[in-house]
């Protein structure tokens, strides 16, 4: 089974951490990379360069992006009807007790803080993969 994983993320670094740590995975992962907020939201609503994209299954989406930052997105997508199914895991360097808070309370499924060490970060995205794309049932996709 494919996996289509959104990543939302405006470090180029920790995205090519990500890409570099799912290339290892077991399973097929398809990963999309937006680099800010706006990005996201025409991704997942299918608009302008995004018409034919289809619905990721996860979103891994970092709280601290251009344009619009991820807790407005965040709440983007638990209040529309059609997006608030897909599991969103934040993935950021806030460890805000403000920001886990408010997470939670806009129904993101997970928050963790990013670690400064390289290995410690691939740990973290295997364990991502591990938990949500192997032993969890995602729901189905809602294209």
């Amino acid at each position: 089974m494919d996996i289509d994983v959104l990543l939302v993320e405006d470090s180029e670094a920790d995205a090519a951490l990500v890409e570099e740590s799912l290339e290892d995975s077991k399973l097929k992962v398809n990963l999309h990379v937006v680099q800010d907020g706006i990005e996201a939201v025409n991704y997942l609503n299918k608009q302008g360069e995004y018409q034919d994209v289809g619905t990721p299954d996860i979103i891994i989406l970092d709280l601290n992006l251009p344009r619009k930052d991820g807790r407005e997105v965040l709440e983007d997508i638990k209040g529309d009807e059609h997006l608030k199914r897909i599991p969103v895991v934040v993935l950021t360097t806030s460890s805000a007790e403000e920001d886990i808070y408010r997470s939670y309370k806009l129904h993101a499924n997970c928050y963790i803080t990013k670690p400064l060490d390289f290995d410690q970060f691939s740990r973290i995205v295997a364990s991502i993969e591990d938990f949500w794309f192997t032993i969890v049932k995602l729901p189905p996709r809602g294209e």
